[in-house]
């Protein structure tokens, strides 16, 4: 078992400050880059005890500003003249045209060991979705997910029989996905691009300490009545602190039904995997269901989701069992208009009064 890492030094803090910087310039340059931030995985504490459903409410993506068909057909509609359930299935499409943010809070019950009782882990999610059209026919899809704070019980240093908690800031993932629009796909969703986790956390505890980066894809169709796909990222680390090296998975299922006046049910939850992990300690397999419904304060539609959490396969070690996540989703105006191909006709900052906001 390895020992525990040392607390944060000013080496990390300049770590911080880069990792912070990259995805921001990311967000400058590409007009648009997200997935789920993770707590360490120290052989010492949780594998994966606090990644972050991060992805569980996917928001709105990129798409290009036209009229969709089949279960996109209002998509391209003005916004006052969207019904509420539409505006639901555009913020549960990761590959719709609405720009949004979402806010997490995921509640967690671990076990730090076999019978050893709960203990409590959460984390606090800022996932803005940006989409871009690069041209008629393409769409850049920018989420970012910076975790606000993590609170991850582990070992206690010294006393590994004592348990105690971190809070602190988490690391920084950002996922960019090229997606075809639905002039050459209809109804199907897809997307694939390279997904990045940037070690920013404040702890050792709160993040891996690794540069990561693997493959992010999407594959789903939107109906009339449902959606149903899947969301998954794959890293591996390629720097960073210590010799150790780390690789994980996250797979989100994107499946919910919708009800009229805004409302949808749904599964809940995220698929983990610690490749680096031996045994049971690999897998994270919930079962949930999500409850959603979109109101409108003011003009603003917003995305109010209550799920909870079991999950019927866990780590043995600091494994999640429960989790009960609130998610709230703002719409956002546009705030680039425009294909990137035609950088002469693009459209910066709010929208003019009727003209698409949001």
């Amino acid at each position: 078992m390895s020992s525990i890492a040392p607390a944060p030094s000013v080496e990390r803090f300049s770590r911080l400050q880069r990792a912070v910087a990259i995805p921001a310039l990311a967000l400058l340059v590409a007009a648009a880059g997200c997935a789920t931030p993770r707590a360490r995985v120290d052989a010492a504490a949780a594998p994966l005890s606090a990644v972050a459903a991060s992805e569980a409410a996917p928001g709105a993506a990129a798409g290009a500003e036209t009229p969709h068909r089949g279960g996109r057909s209002e998509e391209g509609a003005p916004p006052e003249k969207k019904s509420l359930t539409e505006f639901n299935k555009e913020l549960t499409n990761p590959v719709s045209s609405l720009w949004s943010i979402t806010f997490q809070q995921n509640n967690y019950l671990v076990s730090p060991s076999p019978g050893g009782g709960l203990r409590y882990s959460g984390n606090l999610l800022f996932q803005p979705v940006l989409p871009v059209s690069i041209n008629e026919d393409w769409n850049l899809i920018t989420r970012p997910v910076v975790p606000v704070f993590v609170r991850q019980p582990h070992p206690e240093p010294g006393a590994a029989a004592h348990v105690e908690s971190t809070t602190g800031f988490g690391d920084v993932t950002l996922l960019q996905l090229v997606s075809p629009s639905p002039n050459l796909v209809g109804d199907w969703l897809l997307g694939l691009g390279p997904s990045w986790i940037f070690p920013s956390a404040t702890s050792d505890f709160t993040g891996q300490g690794k540069w990561q980066v693997g493959p992010g894809a999407i594959a789903g169709y939107l109906s009339e009545k449902w959606i149903a796909g899947a969301l998954v990222q794959d890293w591996i680390s390629y720097g960073g602190s210590g010799s150790r090296r780390t690789s994980s998975m996250n797979l989100q299922p994107v499946l919910a039904y919708f009800l009229p006046d805004g409302w949808s049910v749904g599964y809940s939850g995220n698929v983990l995997a610690n490749w680096e992990a031996k045994g049971s300690d690999v897998w994270t397999v919930p079962l949930g269901l999500s409850v959603a419904k979109v109101v409108k304060v003011g003009p603003l539609p917003i995305r109010i989701a209550l799920g909870g959490q079991y999950m019927v396969v866990q780590p043995e070690t600091y494994g999640q069992r429960w989790n009960v996540q609130v998610t709230l989703a703002p719409v956002l105006p546009k705030l680039i208009r425009g294909n990137l191909t035609e950088p002469s006709g693009l459209e910066f900052g709010l929208p003019k009064r009727g003209a698409g906001a949001p």
